[in-house]
């Protein structure tokens, strides 16, 4: 069964209400929170891409990219859990996994099921929650993955309209 019915969470995915870009966030988080999601992005087979720029390099390890000097310009890791679906890693600081997703990119029940999904791994992974928020209003989830429950759930009732 579905973590999250189209029908019922539809608003949270406009890009018009939420932003493009939404900030999707493992808070409380650790340098071996990082590199269990580097791991777990190997392990799973996703197609990624590590780069610092224009100029893509291997994927280090987690330690490596975030002792990097405070001037260095912040790399990202861009993964695909399927084809259509891109998540883009930025490493701005160890106490938080943060990534984008592109609403555009979400549009329907079979890709809502990929991204809850996602976050379920991820989370799974962590034992710790992942969460939504829109684009710019961080501390504001509206839903993640919550590890008591051990699937992606609503945290705010949707916007009627």
């Amino acid at each position: 069964m579905a973590d999250l019915l189209w029908d019922d969470v539809h608003c949270f995915f406009d890009p018009d209400l939420m932003g493009s870009l939404p900030d999707v966030r493992v808070p409380n988080a650790s340098l071996e929170d990082w590199q269990a999601v580097l791991d777990l992005v190997a392990e799973k087979g996703w197609k990624c891409q590590y780069s610092q720029g224009e100029t893509v390099f291997p994927v280090p390890r987690a330690e490596a990219v975030l002792s990097r000097p405070a001037d260095a310009e912040c790399p990202d890791l861009r993964v695909w859990p399927t084809a259509d679906v891109l998540a883009i890693f930025r490493f701005h600081a160890d106490d938080e996994v943060d990534f984008d997703v592109d609403l555009r990119e979400l549009q329907g029940q079979e890709r809502l099921d990929v991204f809850c999904g996602f976050l379920r791994e991820i989370g799974r992974r962590l034992d710790k929650p992942v969460l939504m928020d829109p684009e710019g209003d961080s501390g504001h989830p509206v839903l993640g993955f919550d590890v008591e429950a051990d699937r992606v759930v609503r945290l705010v009732d949707p916007q009627v309209g």
